[in-house]
């Protein structure tokens, strides 16, 4: 999605919402919680042919915060 192509229905039609102001809003509302007093805002990928939507953490340094308090998978 980040190269503009969806991996679902190949369309082109993909819109970024990375500079949208208050992405981690007074609600969260485009974040996710790390932990109680943290929060990572995201950056969505939104296909407007299908639907289909990805995420990705916006701020990298909430990548380490996550992998040192989140269980990891598998």
């Amino acid at each position: 999605m980040k190269q503009g192509k969806c991996p679902k229905c190949s369309s082109s039609e993909v819109y970024c919402g990375s500079d949208l102001k208050l992405k981690s809003g007074p609600f969260g509302s485009n974040s996710i919680p790390v932990n109680l007093t943290s929060i990572a805002a995201l950056d969505n990928y939104v296909c407007t042919q299908c639907g289909y939507v990805e995420s990705y953490i916006s701020d990298p340094s909430k990548l380490k915060e996550i992998s040192i308090r989140w269980p990891k998978v598998g």
